[in-house]
C-alpha cells in the first residue's frame, strides 16, 4: 500500500476507534507507530512525533514493557531534534531516562546516550555533551565508522565549549587521543590544547562540519565558534606575554616569536 494510502487509512481507522480506544489500544499503538513512519519518510518530524505522544504509556489498561516505553520515548526525542526543537527532545529525554536503568537491552541503552548526547549538544552544553559523545567512542557495540564520528562530535564540542578547566581537561584528553590525528579538524585541537593563536582563515573547514543548531549566533551578534575562539585567543596571547621574561623584551620580535 502507498504511503498516501496507507496515511489516510491510519487516519481514517484513529477516528473510527476513538470512542472505543480503550479496548482497541494494542491495535491503536501498533497503527500510530506505522503512521509515525510515514511521517518520518516524509521528513515530517513533528508530525510524526507528536502521532506518537498518542500512545498512552503511562496511562490507562494497557501494560506497556520497559523496553517498548524508551524506545518509544527515544523516538519521540530524536524527532523533535530533527524538527529543531531541543526543548521538547530534552522533555522526552528525561522520561526515557527514568526507564533507561530498567532496561537490560544495551542497543537501546547506546540509542538513548546517542540521544541524550545530541540533547545536551542541542542545548549548546557542549562539554557534557563532548564528554558523551567521547564515551560512546569507545562503545565496541557500535560500528567503527560510527565511533569515529562521536569522537569527531566531541572533539567539535570540545572547541565550541566555553574557555576552562573543563575544556582544558577534554581538550587534553582528545589531544592523548591518536584517533583523533585522523579527523580532519585536528589542527584546531591541536592549536587550543598547546595554546597557540587560532587565526581566523584557519576556521574555513571546521566550520563546514558544524550542524545549523552549531552555527547559532549569540546576543552580541558574533557565533558560537567565533566567541570560542576569540575566549582561547585572549588566553593564549595572555600566556604568551606571561611568559616573556625581561631580557626577552629587549630582543627583537622574531626572537620572542622563536622562543614561543
Amino acid at each position: 500500500m502507498a504511503d498516501g494510502v496507507a496515511k489516510t487509512v491510519a487516519h481514517f481507522t484513529l477516528d473510527k476507534v476513538q470512542p472505543q480506544v480503550i479496548s482497541f489500544k494494542e491495535q491503536v499503538a501498533s497503527i500510530r507507530q506505522h503512521l509515525a513512519d510515514i511521517y518520518e519518510r516524509e521528513s515530517s518530524w513533528r508530525e510524526a512525533a507528536a502521532v506518537l505522544t498518542g500512545i498512552p504509556l503511562e496511562t490507562g489498561q494497557k501494560q506497556y514493557s520497559v523496553d517498548y516505553k524508551l524506545e518509544t520515548y527515544l523516538k519521540i526525542a530524536r524527532l523533535y531534534l530533527e524538527d529543531d526543537d531541543p526543548v521538547q527532545g530534552e522533555a522526552y529525554i528525561n522520561r526515557a531516562s527514568i526507564l533507561q536503568a530498567e532496561s537490560k537491552n544495551e542497543q537501546l541503552l547506546i540509542y538513548y546516550k546517542v540521544c541524550y548526547a545530541r540533547v545536551l549538544d542541542y542545548r549548546r552544553k557542549f562539554i557534557e555533551a563532548a564528554q558523551r559523545y567521547n564515551e560512546l567512542s569507545y562503545r565496541p557495540i557500535i560500528h567503527e565508522d560510527e565511533r569515529m564520528e562521536a569522537l569527531k562530535k566531541a572533539l567539535i564540542c570540545t572547541v565550541l565549549a566555553s574557555a576552562g578547566q573543563q575544556r582544558s581537561r577534554m581538550l587534553g584528553t582528545l589531544f592523548k587521543d591518536e584517533r583523533c590525528q585522523k579527523l580532519p579538524c585536528y589542527h584546531i585541537l591541536e592549536k587550543m590544547h598547546l595554546d597557540r593563536i587560532i587565526r581566523h582563515n584557519e576556521l574555513t573547514e571546521f566550520q563546514n562540519m558544524l550542524q545549523p543548531h552549531q552555527q547559532a549566533t549569540t546576543s552580541d551578534g558574533s557565533t558560537i565558534l567565533d566567541r570560542a575562539v576569540t575566549e582561547h585567543n585572549l588566553l593564549a596571547a595572555s600566556k604568551l606575554y606571561n611568559n616573556i621574561t625581561f631580557s626577552e623584551l629587549g630582543g627583537s620580535p622574531s626572537n620572542i616569536s622563536s622562543k614561543s
